[in-house]
């Protein structure tokens, strides 16, 4: 587990506290797996955001980071990584980077994580982010996420935080056969669903409700 260095960029015992809460909050809504709470203890989700909007990094609220993207929900990110049941060392797959608080949890919850930005201003100032906490994924990449990774697969786990019209076929691709793809499928709504790969060729499904997230985008060029 990565060691936060975040009090050097003002971390408080206020900030702390708010993250007790954060947590029991989220145990209250039924987020149960122990190492997903103790990183959203952890890990200054402040500092993912601007300073200026220091006062909603602790509400259970999703919230703009710059190029159309948001910060999701905490419940979101801790229902997500808790449908994962990630082991330590498990290589993950992340589709959609984003501001880097999900990829954090990851880390903390002992995944090696491989991510994938599209957006290159989110992808360069997260870059810059996760190393200043401590916080040190296996790869992160500017990228089609439609695309995945196969240069580093096969994953034992994928996360996409972003909702898809569709499941992209490369991902199905790229996962372990026992490993799981859970990925918010839908337009305006998604529904959180999870894929299970049982052999080369079938997968069985999981449906979680109703979620709501920014578009995976796809590169057509």
């Amino acid at each position: 587990m990565p060691k936060l260095i975040a009090y050097k960029l003002k971390d408080t015992s206020k900030h702390q506290g708010l993250r007790n809460q954060l947590a029991k909050v989220l145990e209250e809504k039924g987020i149960s797996d122990k190492n997903v709470l103790d990183a959203i203890k952890k890990i200054p989700r402040h500092l993912f955001l601007n300073s200026s909007f220091e006062d909603f990094a602790y509400q259970d609220k999703a919230f703009p980071i710059g190029a159309g993207q948001t910060i999701s929900q905490p419940y979101t990110v801790a229902f997500q990584s808790q449908l994962l049941e990630v082991m330590k060392d498990h290589k993950v797959l992340e589709i959609g980077t984003g501001s880097g608080y999900q990829t954090a949890v990851l880390c903390l919850i002992g995944a090696k994580v491989y991510s994938v930005e599209r957006q290159n201003e989110l992808f360069k100032t997260t870059s810059l982010l996760l190393p200043k906490l401590g916080i040190r994924p296996k790869h992160l990449s500017f990228g089609d996420g439609y695309k995945g990774l196969p240069q580093y697969a096969p994953f034992d786990s994928i996360i996409v935080t972003a909702g898809a019209p569709f499941i992209p076929q490369p991902l199905m691709a790229q996962l372990k056969i026992g490993g799981k793809l859970v990925i918010p499928l839908g337009e305006e709504n998604q529904i959180m669903t999870m894929l299970i790969r049982k052999n080369e060729s079938q997968f069985e499904k999981h449906e979680f409700g109703e979620f709501r997230f920014v578009p995976l985008l796809e590169d057509k060029n």
